[in-house]
């Protein structure tokens, strides 16, 4: 929703006209100010829906493989923008503090203002969904987001089967059914196998 507002209301409201039909960035007149802040917008946007969508679908994921990647490039992604939107709060409040105010920047200037503000709530929320996929990666064998204690670590290895007993049977490993009235320790017609 803030990527929405920051290049919503910087498309919508961000550029004026000044002395002829051109229109000017309302950010110092620097036009990479403005498309700066619609291209990051832009990309958090289009990223939320991808993202929101391999959450969906995260459980099918049958691959602990390909649900590792996701969670790294939900990660990776989810820095990447916070850094991003770091940088743009940063360029876009340097602009503003340096452009004059006219009567056709006042036009716009609750817009630049919002595109700024939403551009470092934006910050912390990037951060926090970074620190979020941290965590889902490092409780990932916890929680048998990737499941691989039952696997062997290396391809040659033998699966590791039951754990290892004494390697002698008794007879005491065999039971009688549940409420038989027979307390022979070997009822009739059963004989112990010689091993």
């Amino acid at each position: 929703i803030f990527s929405i507002v920051v290049f919503g209301s910087i498309v919508n409201e961000c550029y004026v006209n000044k002395d002829g039909p051109e229109l000017l960035c309302i950010f110092n007149e620097n036009e990479s100010a403005c498309s700066y802040g619609i291209a990051v917008g832009l990309i958090a946007f289009f990223g939320c829906i991808f993202f929101f969508v391999v959450d969906l679908y995260f459980q099918q994921i049958s691959s602990v493989k390909d649900r590792k990647r996701a969670v790294l490039l939900d990660l990776g992604f989810s820095g990447f923008l916070s850094f991003l939107w770091f940088v743009a709060f940063c360029f876009l409040t340097n602009q503003w503090q340096r452009t004059t105010m006219t009567k056709a920047v006042s036009v716009g200037a609750d817009a630049a203002r919002a595109a700024i503000t939403f551009s470092f709530f934006s910050i912390i929320v990037w951060v926090a969904l970074a620190g979020r996929a941290l965590q889902r990666y490092r409780l990932g064998t916890d929680m048998s987001l990737f499941a691989t204690d039952q696997f062997p670590a290396e391809p040659g290895t033998a699966y590791p089967g039951y754990p290892a007993g004494s390697g002698i049977e008794s007879t005491e490993t065999y039971q009688s059914p549940p409420f038989s009235e027979t307390s022979e320790a070997n009822p009739k017609g059963y004989q112990v196998p010689a091993y």
